[in-house]
């Protein structure tokens, strides 16, 4: 893999881009308003990063990050990602996005209803629940001793595979938790939900802190639907 596209590129798909180039990867970042307003975003990530049309980005691409809210999910490109691994890292917030009735029934995942709307690619859960301060701070070298790991769900092994291999590049480690109809374990408010990586709570206050694979094993295991 040489090159990450990224639609969205706010807090997680900005810390994405930033880690990604620290790994020496390319990559290609949009956002819904175009371009143009990525500017100090590319001038800051150097050589490496361009801005694109969401479009552009998808088919450029050898995997690529959707980042958008929810409610925003059906405007995601389908055929430049046809054939792709595709990592969603969205959570569902029916104050932002609105109430989706599967959801609130439990009957579907955002991330299944992701991989619909994309029936050609390979959609893989990752990085939705940590904050983005803490993604970008605990990255650490491949079999460092304070490593920290993130959970990844999906259906297809070889996605989950490339998806791993991402991560290490970035600097993580993977808990693999199965099917995306598991990907609820990883959602807003269960354990594993930005808590794990924070040295004290509330997460959003505190510095962050290393959270191995046990710890983050524990945490998926305890969710309650």
């Amino acid at each position: 893999m040489t090159t990450l596209g990224l639609i969205g590129s706010g807090n997680i798909g900005g810390t994405l881009a930033r880690l990604a180039v620290a790994a020496g990867l390319d990559v290609v970042v949009s956002n819904s308003r175009g371009p143009e307003t990525l500017a100090d975003l590319v001038a800051e990530l150097g050589p490496r990063a361009r801005a694109a049309t969401a479009a552009e980005a998808a088919a450029a691409g050898d995997i690529v990050v959707v980042t958008v809210p929810l409610k925003n999910y059906r405007q995601v490109p389908v055929e430049p990602l046809a054939g792709k691994v595709v990592i969603d890292t969205n959570n569902y917030y029916p104050d932002r996005d609105g109430t989706f009735p599967e959801l609130e029934a439990g009957t579907a995942t955002s991330s299944e209803l992701l991989q619909q709307h994309l029936p050609s690619s390979k959609v893989v859960k990752a990085f939705n629940n940590i904050y983005y301060p803490h993604l970008a701070a605990l990255a650490r070298p491949s079999g460092a001793d304070d490593r920290t790991a993130l959970p990844i769900a999906g259906d297809d092994a070889d996605a989950k595979k490339a998806a791993a291999e991402l991560l290490d590049a970035l600097g993580y480690d993977i808990v693999d938790f199965g099917p995306l109809s598991e990907s609820w374990r990883s959602q807003v408010n269960t354990p594993v939900y930005g808590n794990p990586y924070a040295a004290a709570l509330p997460f959003w206050e505190h510095e962050a802190a290393p959270a191995p694979a046990a710890k983050i094993t524990a945490a998926l295991a305890a969710a309650e639907r």
